[in-house]
């Protein structure tokens, strides 16, 4: 499992329309996202990522791990992204509403 802060991702500026002070960070063309919920002391089950997967934190707070085991904890504008058949697993003591990202080649996109 790599963490990631999004707020560190370089962006592509976007001018069109009058466009000033946006940008974009393309992840994946070909993907399934999702809004996830996960209710206070709740838990994704550990199992293995189909495709690369990323959840990116939009409020609350997770703890995550990958196939090493080891617990991170993820706070709004943080990701996590394992690998295509690592297992891995969330939980979460406050609750957390979340993106979550699948796409074969996606770890790709954060190198």
């Amino acid at each position: 499992m790599r963490v990631i802060s999004t707020e560190e991702l370089t962006a592509r500026n976007i001018t069109s329309f009058g466009s000033d002070g946006f940008g974009v960070v393309p992840i994946a063309a070909d993907a399934h996202v999702v809004i996830a919920r996960l209710a206070p002391g709740g838990i994704i089950g550990r199992h293995p990522a189909v495709v690369d997967q990323c959840l990116v934190v939009l409020c609350g707070e997770a703890e995550a791990s990958g196939a090493d085991g080891v617990t991170h904890v993820l706070h709004h504008g943080s990701a996590a992204l394992w690998s295509a058949g690592e297992s891995h697993e969330t939980r979460s003591r406050t609750g957390l509403t979340a993106i979550v990202v699948e796409s074969a080649g996606l770890a790709a996109a954060f190198d």
